[in-house]
């Protein structure tokens, strides 16, 4: 059963024109060609990222966020109800105000405590200032391909994996894959689908290059996404510091930069490169479309970040920004109805009743 499975699996026709077989791509002297098992080491690796986070968000992140001025808010730890936790985790973490008002009668509790309770308890799992200041202070080779689109094509797939190709993608890889770990097991935040959806693309899509040996272009689309990364997390860190003219001007240059690499270069250079060019070199099989498809599903997911970074540009050059449609407030525990911090799922865009804003969208 396991045999016929891997032997469809790896079916040539799947990955390869169909004029090639898997045996065209064996080793010879000076030729060396991916492998599926050269992806194997992602996995620790991936483990090793984990721990080297831990680390460094401890011993280097939460000192430089101190002398950066950057402070936890003081928050209440909510006192055990089991009838609450129960209806909490299993059914809402908004209770309309019928069922507030059930639970009250179940609790002896007045109604303004339940709505007290569930405030606090929803801030109890969100990520504070410093953690995510940690998590944005650690997220922080010239070929003839890179100004020249149609060489990626030339030769395929008959193309040697170089040793700077080869740690490039190994190591995507297994920071991709420590963020698919980390963020399973982590605060479940707003975008929290949409991260997994991109993380599981990208890493579908570099596996996917990778054993078709589509590596030429693989490393294009990573250096596409990884340009503005640094300047996103740029910006956060000032935001949570609080310098918000810095983190607004790096915020304005994070959202041009990435509109032009992920709404300009990429569909009308990289997917053109790979939708248009390659079938001048073989007939169009199933990793051609398999291969654009993923393309087009990060695009998808480009625009739609897309729109909300630029829905934040406008609101906070015109002086109107006090919250994003897809903030995941910090709640003012007190009920006193004046929130004076809105965050989004990562805490990339903050406003204080009129004060300047920064921030960013979370992609990678």
């Amino acid at each position: 059963m396991i045999g016929t499975i891997s032997e469809w699996l790896w079916w040539d026709r799947l990955w390869l024109p169909g004029n090639l077989t898997w045996a065209d791509l064996k080793d010879e002297e000076g030729l060396v060609y991916a492998r599926a098992s050269h992806l194997y080491v992602t996995v620790p690796y991936a483990l090793v990222f984990l721990v080297v986070r831990y680390v460094f968000e401890r011993l280097i992140a939460t000192p430089l966020a101190a002398s950066l001025g950057v402070t936890e808010k003081t928050r209440y730890k909510v006192e055990h109800n089991a009838v609450l936790e129960h209806y909490f985790i299993t059914k809402s973490k908004h209770p309309g105000q019928a069922d507030i008002d059930g639970l009250s009668k179940k609790c002896s509790w007045s109604s303004r405590q339940v709505e007290r309770w569930f405030r606090r308890r929803r801030n109890q799992d969100r990520p504070g200032v410093l953690k995510k200041f940690r998590e944005a202070r650690y997220e922080i080779c010239i070929k003839p391909w890179f100004y020249n689109l149609r060489e990626v094509w030339n030769g395929y797939p008959r193309q040697s994996v170089l040793d700077s190709q080869y740690w490039y993608y190994i190591l995507e890889m297994s920071f991709y894959f420590s963020l698919v770990l980390r963020i399973t097991f982590d605060v479940k935040r707003k975008d929290f689908k949409e991260q997994i959806i991109h993380h599981w693309a990208t890493l579908t899509l570099l596996a996917f290059s990778w054993c078709g040996n589509y590596i030429r272009v693989g490393t294009l689309v990573m250096l596409i996404h990884d340009s503005s990364d640094i300047l996103l997390e740029s910006a956060k860190i000032f935001n949570y510091a609080k310098w918000e003219s810095t983190c607004n001007g790096i915020f304005v240059v994070f959202a041009a930069v990435f509109i032009v690499t992920r709404l300009i270069i990429f569909p009308f250079w990289i997917i053109h490169c790979t939708w248009v060019y390659p079938p001048d070199y073989y007939p169009p099989f199933f990793g051609y479309y398999f291969f654009n498809f993923m393309l087009v599903i990060l695009l998808m997911l480009h625009i739609f970040w897309a729109y909300l970074i630029l829905r934040m540009v406008k609101m906070f050059l015109f002086g109107s920004l006090t919250k994003d449609e897809r903030s995941d407030n910090e709640e003012d525990e007190e009920g006193d109805g004046e929130t004076s911090v809105t965050e989004d799922n990562d805490g990339h865009v903050k406003a204080t009743n009129g004060c300047g804003a920064g921030g960013g969208a979370n992609h990678h």
